[in-house]
């Protein structure tokens, strides 16, 4: 089965891991990085490099957008020489991107108006789930445009239509939320062990295939048991989607209480200098708080 030509655009900590995905299943790829040598370390693998998103986009039939928030992939999407504005007639945009409902859906109407389908698609499941194949993708957009992206997405995890234009982000805002609440519960739990006299491995062992297990429970938990905190997730756009949720929910009349506590570990923890330290660092914040050695 021959595969459209496709490019991707961002190939950082998410991106170039999908990308070697979209190889694997036979797509051929032109890949686009602001920085060069994220998307030239694709090559071994298969990757076209391009020298630009305009390039990438030049003539293909799908684009995929990975970057890191809503004004970065406007800008390259639609601005002087845009990836958008590259494509074939009757292409299709898909943006993996976390931004802001709004955003998603000002992209949706830009698109139709270049005769483009579009899909926002943003994704859960971290770097691990990048490189298996297994992310969570939350899908915004047409039932046409979504059965024309459904084979691509599909070789990256497990996409699900979940309404119009603006939905998949508006997921994902959700699956946010549920995700820093419950890092800091977990974060709170194993402090608890390790100050009350337990081992926290033990406990963290023990809790394993009970109500609490969770993905989160276990490797985050871990991460946070072993002091090992390379970003899968950095703890600022943890912060960019916390804040991006509260935002949307107080233009809906909403008061996140949970959420808003949450957001404001996760601001003390960039503020400290934590940023790019994955989010399950925000135990560090939890000792600091506690005038603990972090």
């Amino acid at each position: 089965m021959s595969h459209p030509t496709l490019a991707f655009i961002g190939t950082g900590i998410m991106g170039a891991p999908m990308v070697r995905c979209l190889l694997r299943e036979g797509f051929a790829v032109r890949a686009w990085n602001r920085s060069q040598a994220k998307a030239t370390a694709l090559a071994a693998d298969g990757a076209q490099v391009a020298g630009s998103a305009h390039a990438a986009a030049t003539g293909a039939n799908l684009l995929i957008c990975m970057l890191s928030d809503g004004p970065t992939c406007t800008e390259v999407l639609f601005g002087e020489h845009g990836a958008a504005l590259a494509l074939r007639p009757g292409a299709l945009v898909i943006v993996m991107s976390s931004i802001p409902v709004d955003v998603a859906t000002d992209h949706a109407r830009r698109c139709a108006e270049l005769g483009l389908g579009y899909l926002d698609a943003p994704v859960s499941g971290g770097e691990r789930g990048a490189r298996e194949g297994s992310l969570a993708i939350m899908v915004g957009g047409t039932p046409e445009a979504f059965e024309q992206g459904r084979v691509a997405l599909a070789a990256m995890g497990r996409p699900v239509l979940v309404g119009p234009a603006g939905s998949g982000e508006l997921a994902k805002l959700v699956n946010q939320l549920i995700v820093a609440s419950t890092i800091a519960t977990v974060a709170e739990g194993l402090l608890l062990a390790e100050r009350g006299g337990a081992d926290p491995a033990k406990v963290h062992e023990a809790l394993m295939g009970g109500f609490v297990d969770s993905p989160i429970w276990r490797q985050h938990g871990q991460r946070m048991i072993d002091d090992q905190f390379t970003p899968g997730g950095p703890a600022k756009w943890q912060l960019k989607d916390t804040r991006t949720a509260l935002a949307h929910a107080h233009s809906l009349g909403l008061s996140l209480p949970v959420g808003t506590l949450v957001d404001g570990l996760f601001s003390a923890l960039v503020d400290a200098g934590d940023g790019d330290l994955d989010h399950a660092a925000l135990i560090r914040q939890l000792r600091r708080h506690n005038r603990l050695p972090e």
